[in-house]
């Protein structure tokens, strides 16, 4: 119990720290759904990444901490190119936006020329630059969809790309790669869950694999988890994507039951109260990017909000 005390003095004492730093340095702070419990204390603004980096532009802060992964600070610097963005650990990369690179999206492009790029928000700066548009999993089909293009290079997550292939009469090309965290979740698991929970509603990222979206009631992203939660009659759901979205959507519906069928992400997981402080304090881990990169990758993105 000691032990236990201390380290909830020691937590706030944290916590404290960072609000002063955040307000002396003028800054906003981000923090994606999956981030771990200490971090919501902390944030200005908690949801989805694309959300995240269009608050943060609206902003009149100095200042962008990001509590999240890399290719999300990215996105904050290319819509916010005038402020600085900063990544509390280095550590938070993507195994997913890692498996796309602009080298490999050049070969595919020369393969496909008439092929308009779809790149998901999950990938690198350099990879947006080389896009024509942007999207994220609520968007996608409502993007693919709208392209005049009958080909589309769809990248880099192939369980994505095969559920915008299951809602357009376009041809996808996919990429071989995928998020390791919803990819390796097992169907005949979530099928027994449901059955000992049958009034339960199951939610699941579509970047989960087909046979996990054939047992689902419902599917959508991290932002789109929250709003269906709260507005749904139903009282129990179970979760299916990574960890920590269950513990914020324990949190925003109090009233309701949720079961984690879920994967933990390391990535997410690296963020803590002790970076945040060291990064506010000495400015550490600036994400810089060069000019034509932003511009180039700010136009992929731009063309993804028009849609939306």
């Amino acid at each position: 119990m000691e032990l236990k005390q201390a380290i909830m003095e020691d937590t706030d004492k944290l916590i404290e720290q960072v609000l002063k730093l955040k307000q002396q340095k003028n800054t906003v702070i981000l923090v994606h759904n999956y981030q771990i419990p200490d971090m919501y204390k902390i944030a200005d603004f908690i949801g989805d990444s694309l959300e995240l980096s269009k608050q943060a532009a609206k902003t009149d802060a100095d200042i962008i901490l990001f509590c999240g992964v890399k290719f999300m600070a990215e996105t904050a610097k290319i819509l916010s190119p005038k402020k600085t963005v900063l990544l509390p650990t280095l550590e938070a990369g993507c195994s997913l936006a890692d498996m796309a690179t602009a080298e490999k999206l050049k070969e595919m492009k020369k393969k496909h020329p008439k092929a308009a790029v779809v790149s998901y928000i999950n990938t690198s700066a350099e990879v947006k630059a080389l896009s024509d548009v942007c999207c994220t999993s609520m968007n996608a089909v409502k993007i693919v969809n709208s392209l005049p293009n009958e080909e589309i290079i769809f990248l880099p997550d192939k369980n994505l790309g095969r559920y915008v292939q299951s809602k357009t009469n376009k041809k996808i090309i996919l990429w071989d790669g995928y998020c390791s965290i919803h990819h390796e979740l097992n169907a005949e698991a979530l099928t027994d869950l449901k059955k000992q929970n049958p009034n339960a509603m199951v939610i699941a990222h579509p970047e989960c694999r087909t046979d996990i979206l054939q047992v689902a009631d419902h599917i959508c992203g991290t932002g789109g988890m929250a709003i269906f939660a709260k507005l749904d009659k139903a009282k129990d759901f179970i979760v299916v994507t990574e960890c920590g979205m269950t513990e914020k959507l324990r949190e925003d519906a109090p009233d309701k039951n949720f079961h984690s069928f879920c994967n933990i992400c390391p990535y997410m997981k690296t963020t803590t109260l002790p970076l945040v402080v060291n990064s506010l304090k000495n400015n550490q881990n600036e994400i810089k990017l060069p000019e034509e990169i932003i511009v180039k990758a700010k136009k992929a993105l731009d063309r993804m909000l028009e849609f939306a």
